[in-house]
């Protein structure tokens, strides 16, 4: 993967965050934005609530996981131990959530808000070992880039007041 096609999706990223006011509409974005990525086939959010993580802005197909409780399946083990997993072969692990046939490998980077976990970056990829340090390089970026507007739609998760206009 060329370095240019991930400072050409970031760029466009920052444009997004800048102009849209909705702060759903912002992660909506980027999630299509991130597929741009030719290995990521699947981009979404997930917000903490309590022990359990609730599905939030994505793009890609439908996924029936809504809701993942804390160590279940590569992202409720990456919330569980606030720690990036890069799996390069799903089929391998033993504790993964199957949303599609088709997946093959998935990045969990869980965001951070004043040092507590507030949400998850999840991406799914059709092939075997795509992601490599690059891709975690670019991905930790952008989480720290949507950490604010995660954190608004968080706060209105847990009733703290709408603030989505960021």
């Amino acid at each position: 993967m060329s370095k240019n096609k991930y400072e050409e999706v970031l760029m466009k990223i920052e444009k997004t965050l800048k102009e849209e006011k909705n702060a759903w509409k912002k992660l909506e974005r980027v999630c299509e934005l991130l597929r741009e990525i030719p290995h990521y086939q699947w981009v979404g959010f997930y917000l903490v609530r309590g022990e359990e993580l609730v599905l939030g802005p994505f793009s890609g197909e439908p996924t029936e996981h809504v809701r993942i409780p804390f160590g279940l399946g590569v992202c409720g083990r990456a919330a569980k131990e606030k720690r990036i997993l890069v799996v390069q072969d799903v089929s391998k692990e033993s504790n993964y959530l199957a949303c599609s046939p088709k997946v093959k490998s998935e990045i969990v980077l869980p965001v951070f808000k004043e040092g507590e976990i507030i949400g998850e970056l999840d991406i799914d990829s059709h092939y075997l070992s795509p992601f490599s340090d690059e891709d975690v390089s670019f991905l930790e970026v952008v989480a720290r880039e949507v950490s604010d507007i995660l954190y608004s739609i968080w706060r209105e998760l847990h009733g703290w007041g709408k603030t989505s206009n960021l």
